[in-house]
Order: structure tokens, then C-alpha cells, then sequence
């Protein structure tokens, strides 16, 4: 069963070997990078929207760069789907708006059957990110529709392992609906998936939301679980403040 702790507000990966710190194959640049790795179907991820918002925002100001990640949360789904499972959702779910003020609906819960896998949803915010690959990478976007995942999801009770999940959020970005879908279901998409969860794990990622900080490939954690954004802001200066690793 899904493994979220209602007082730190992390979402914990299951039967994670431990992570490899230091340098990693993510491009290196001069200027640091924050980076925010999550899921969209990762409950306290969906909690923390409102601040990463802010984290973005933050980070625009203070001229960071700012990455969206997928990790990976439950790839394959496999909880049984069973009423124990749906009391947990529900009452992590109404714990978690009461901290975070988010909305949830329960029409989810309703459902007969679910595979809560998390695999799909995370696909479809790297096939955005393969789709715009020759455009300049707008973050703000790929944020915001990693949110409007979380939103169909937890508010309106719809399937992201369904391909007509995403019909109504492409034309909310202005996405070509055809083109996001014949990536969505290619091997390329699944592939750079993987990919994407196994550097997550090279992070020494353990569960999500987690924010980390990058200098040139020198990663240095931030928060693993929900935080506010006052304490991020002050976590990022701190980092910051010591001297740049060297190239």
C-alpha cells in the first residue's frame, strides 16, 4: 500500500536501494538549479502545488534555473483496490487538504476497480517535455500542467492511465491533442520515463515531494516532504551562500 507519512508529508518510495549522491549525467550549467522531483498521482505533491507556484516564482526572480521531475511513485500500480485502500486515500486525502487547503474529490473512491499506477501520469509530463524538445522549454507550462494532472486527478476523479485523460488538458495548454498522444504511447516516451525515475533514484531520491538544489551537478537536498515555502526560500540561501563547487 501507498506509504505516506501524515507528519512529514512525504510519499516514500517503495523497496528503494540506497542512492548514489554526487555527480549525475543531468547537463551541467553555471547557474544553479533548483529542481523539484515528484509524481502526479503522489497525494502530498498535489498538497504542495500551491508552493511550488511560488518556488518557480521565486526562482525566476532570483534569476535560478527551475526543473520539474517525475520520479516515479508507484510504476506499475498493483495495490489491490480494496476498501482498506480506499479508507487509507480517503482519510490521507481530507488530511491533507486540512494542512495544505487543496482540494480533493472522492468520486475516485467510488470506482468498483482502480490500478493506482503511477506510470502514466508521469509519462505524459515527459512527452510534453519530448514534444516542446525543439521549442525553448517553457518550465512555467510544464509546471502547470504537471498541476492540471494533479487537478483531474484528485479533484475530478479521472484516469491518467487513460488516453482521453488527456483530450481536455492539451487544449487547456494549447497542445496539439494527436501529437502529445502519438508520444504519449511510444516506446520513446516509456523509455525516457525510465530513464527519468532511475536518475531521480541516482539523487538518492527517497520519496516525494523532494526539492534539491543543483550546482553543476553537485546535488544537495532541500526538503524531502511538505514543507512551506518560507523554509525553502531560507534552505536555498543557506546552499547558495556557501562557495560554488568547482567545474
Amino acid at each position: 500500500m501507498l506509504n505516506c507519512d501524515p507528519v512529514t508529508g512525504v510519499c516514500l518510495l517503495p523497496e528503494l536501494a540506497d542512492g548514489v549522491a554526487g555527480r549525475t549525467a543531468t547537463p551541467q550549467t553555471s547557474q544553479p538549479v533548483v529542481r523539484y522531483i515528484g509524481d502526479p498521482m503522489c497525494s502530498w505533491c498535489w498538497g504542495m502545488a500551491p508552493v511550488l507556484e511560488q518556488l518557480l516564482d521565486y526562482c525566476r526572480s532570483h534569476q535560478y534555473g527551475f526543473g520539474v521531475h517525475v520520479g516515479g511513485l508507484r510504476p506499475g500500480g498493483g495495490d489491490t483496490w480494496n476498501a482498506a485502500f480506499r479508507s487509507f486515500l480517503r482519510n490521507e486525502w481530507a488530511h491533507i487538504h486540512q494542512v495544505s487547503g487543496q482540494p480533493f474529490g472522492y468520486t475516485l473512491l467510488e470506482r468498483s476497480e482502480f490500478n493506482y499506477d503511477t506510470e502514466p501520469a508521469c509519462r505524459a509530463v515527459v512527452s510534453l517535455q519530448l514534444l516542446r524538445a525543439q521549442e525553448t522549454q517553457e518550465t512555467p507550462t510544464l509546471l502547470a500542467f504537471f498541476a492540471g494532472i494533479q487537478k483531474r486527478f484528485y479533484v475530478d476523479g479521472q484516469d491518467p492511465g487513460d488516453s482521453g485523460f488527456y483530450r481536455e488538458l492539451c487544449a487547456d495548454f494549447a497542445v496539439p491533442y494527436q501529437e502529445f498522444l502519438d508520444i504519449f504511447l511510444s516506446e520513446e516516451a516509456r523509455s525516457a520515463t525510465q530513464q527519468e525515475f532511475q536518475r531521480c533514484r541516482r539523487w538518492g531520491i527517497r520519496g516525494f515531494p523532494s526539492i534539491i538544489v543543483d550546482r553543476q551537478g553537485e546535488i544537495t537536498p532541500i526538503a524531502t516532504g511538505y514543507a512551506p515555502s518560507s523554509v525553502l526560500f531560507e534552505q536555498i540561501e543557506t546552499v547558495l551562500a556557501t562557495s560554488s563547487p568547482r567545474a
